[in-house]
C-alpha cells in the first residue's frame, strides 16, 4: 500500500456513489421524503422488540423464586445439600474443595474486577454473569459421579486460565481436598518463597519473547490471475486448521487460506476484483467486506444479499473499490463462532494521506515524511484464539523491528468482543485516520481505545533505541499469575548501521 503526503479530502467519497447493474459507480440520486420499505421494516422490528420485551418481563417475574439456584432439585433438598465455595478472579477459579459428594451445591462469588460466570462444561448448569462482588449458585443435583470441568464462559476467559475440575464422589461426605487456584488474588498471604517463585516465573515468561511458533498470518494475498480487462482474481478458502497460538498451545482455528489472520488483501483505488470463495468449514458461511463501499448484492450477508455458502460449496464476489480505505473481511453467518475462532483478515485500498508538513499540538510533521514500514495489527480476545495480536499470544507475538529515525504506520483492526486501549511505551502515536477515513484534525496519544469493528491508523517515529513494550492496557489481558501472556508485543528500536 502506498503512502503519500497531501491535503486531507473534505468529502467522504462513499456519500457520492451508487452502482448500476454492471457494478459501475454512478452519482447518487436526490433522496425524496416519504415512507420507504426500510422505514416500514424498521417499524415492524420495533413492534416485535416491544412484544419480546413484554414476554421477557413475564418470564423473569415467574422465575424469580428460583433465580439463586441455577439448576438441580427442589428447595427443601437444596437447603440440606453439601456446599462448596468457589471464588472467581482474573483469571482463576479457586474451589474450597475439588472432591464433593453427590447433589452438592457450588456457592460462587466473583472476587474479580470484571464480569465472570461459572459453568459445568458440557451441561446447561451455569451461574448468571456476575459483576464484581456478585454471587450465585450451581446445583449439581442429578449429575452422575465423575470429574467435570468448571469454566468461565465469558469469551477468552477459559483460555486465560479460568478452568478447573471438580469430582463428584459417592464416598465423599464433605469437602475433602483443597481446590486448585490459578491465582489472580491479592497475594496478601504469599510467603517470601512463593513471591520469589512468582517473580522468577514472570521474568522467565517475558524473556521467552519472541518465541517461535508454527504459522504466520497477514501474508499478502497475490492474485491467481489478472484478466484482460484488468480484473484481479483472488481465491479464499475457509477451513478448520491446527493453529499454534503460543508455544505449545495448538487449537482448532477457523481460518482463511490456512492462516490467522487471513491473508492481507492490498488493492489500489479503481481495482476491479473477483474473489472466488470456497467454504470447507462444517457450517454455512459468507464473506462480509467490512468498510468497503460496494453493491448491496456483494455485501456478504446471507440470506439478504446472497444464499448462504454451504459446506463444500463456492461463491464468487465481484466489485470495484472506489475509494481509499482501511477495511477488513470476515464471516457474517455464524460469526459468533467463526470470527473469534480466526475467520478475519485485513484489506487496504489505495494511499493513506499523511499530515505532511502539518503542525499537530506543537510538533511539526516533516514535509518529506516517509513510512519505513506499514503493518496491520488485528486484535482478538475470544474463541480459541483468545487474547492475541495478529493471531498470536505473547510470547509468540511478532515484534516490530525498526531503526531509530524510522516512521512506522500501524492499522489497528478490532475483530474481538471487547474494547482494547492499546498503549505504546516510549513513543506517542499520531492518529491520522478512523475506519480508513483521514482525520481533519490528527491527534497524539500514548494509549488509543479501540472498540469491536473499529479501525484506526496511527503513525509514530522511533526516536530512542531499546525494547519498548506495546500492549493492551487492560492489564488482565496481558498478565496473569506468574506470567505475561496475550496482547503484548514490543518495538525493538535499533541504532542505524
Amino acid at each position: 500500500m502506498a503512502v503519500t503526503g497531501g491535503t486531507v479530502p473534505g468529502e467522504h467519497p462513499s456519500n457520492r456513489f451508487e452502482f448500476n447493474d454492471q457494478g459501475e459507480p454512478v452519482a447518487a440520486p436526490t433522496r425524496t421524503e416519504g415512507a420507504s420499505a426500510f422505514s416500514i421494516f424498521a417499524a415492524l422490528i420495533g413492534l416485535a422488540a416491544f412484544a419480546l420485551a413484554a414476554i421477557a418481563i413475564i418470564v423473569v417475574s415467574v422465575g424469580d423464586d428460583d433465580a439463586n439456584v441455577t439448576a438441580g432439585g427442589d428447595s427443601a433438598a437444596a437447603a440440606q445439600a453439601p456446599r462448596v465455595g468457589a471464588s472467581l478472579s482474573e483469571f482463576a477459579i479457586a474451589l474450597e474443595a475439588s472432591v464433593v459428594p453427590p447433589n452438592s451445591i457450588i456457592e460462587v462469588v466473583n472476587n474479580g474486577a470484571i464480569e465472570h460466570d461459572l459453568a459445568v462444561k458440557g451441561t446447561d448448569l451455569a451461574t448468571a454473569t456476575l459483576p464484581n462482588g456478585g454471587s450465585d449458585m450451581v446445583d449439581l443435583a442429578g449429575l452422575a459421579p465423575g470429574t467435570y470441568d468448571l469454566v468461565c464462559t465469558i469469551p477468552g476467559h477459559e483460555g486465560s486460565g479460568m478452568i478447573t475440575q471438580i469430582t463428584i464422589d459417592e464416598s465423599a461426605t464433605a469437602p475433602v481436598s483443597p481446590g486448585e487456584s490459578a491465582g489472580g488474588h491479592g497475594h496478601a498471604d504469599v510467603t517470601p518463597e512463593e513471591a520469589t517463585a512468582l517473580d522468577e516465573s514472570m521474568m522467565a515468561s517475558m524473556m521467552a519473547f519472541p518465541a517461535e511458533t508454527e504459522g504466520k498470518g497477514n501474508v499478502p494475498l497475490e492474485p491467481v490471475s489478472i484478466e484482460a480487462d484488468g480484473t484481479k482474481v483472488f481465491e479464499l478458502e475457509a477451513s478448520i486448521i491446527e493453529w499454534e497460538v503460543s508455544p505449545g498451545e495448538i487449537v482448532d482455528a477457523w481460518a482463511y487460506n490456512g492462516q490467522v489472520p487471513g491473508p492481507w488483501i492490498d488493492l489500489e483505488v479503481g481495482d476491479s476484483i473477483r474473489v472466488e470463495f470456497t467454504n470447507n468449514t462444517p457450517l454455512g458461511s459468507d464473506i462480509h467486506w467490512h468498510g468497503i463501499t460496494l453493491q448491496n448484492q456483494q455485501d456478504g450477508v446471507a440470506p439478504y444479499t446472497q444464499d448462504i455458502v454451504s459446506s463444500g460449496d463456492s461463491f464468487t464476489y465481484e466489485f470495484t473499490v472506489i475509494e481509499p480505505m482501511v477495511a477488513m473481511y470476515h464471516a457474517h453467518a455464524h460469526s459468533q463462532d467463526s470470527v473469534p475462532n480466526g475467520m478475519f483478515g485485513a484489506i487496504t485500498v489505495g494511499d493513506v494521506t499523511l499530515p505532511a508538513g502539518q503542525t499537530v499540538s506543537g510538533f511539526e510533521i516533516p514535509a518529506d515524511i516517509e513510512i519505513a514500514q506499514e503493518l496491520p495489527m488485528v486484535l482478538n480476545d475470544a474463541g480459541v484464539i483468545g487474547y492475541s495480536l495478529n493471531g498470536k499470544g505473547f510470547p509468540a507475538t511478532e515484534p516490530i523491528v525498526a531503526d531509530v529515525g524510522d516512521w512506522v504506520m500501524v492499522h489497528y483492526y478490532s475483530e474481538g468482543l471487547q474494547i482494547h486501549p492499546m498503549h505504546l511505551h516510549g513513543f506517542r502515536q499520531l492518529v491520522i485516520a478512523k475506519d480508513g477515513i483521514p482525520l481533519d484534525q490528527p491527534y497524539w496519544v500514548d494509549t488509543l481505545n479501540i472498540a469491536p469493528g473499529e479501525r484506526y491508523t496511527v503513525i509514530f517515529q522511533v526516536d530512542q533505541p531499546g525494547v519498548w513494550v506495546f500492549h493492551c492496557h487492560i492489564l488482565t489481558h496481558v498478565e496473569r499469575t506468574g506470567e505475561m501472556f496475550g496482547m503484548v508485543t514490543a518495538v525493538v528500536a535499533n541504532e542505524p548501521t
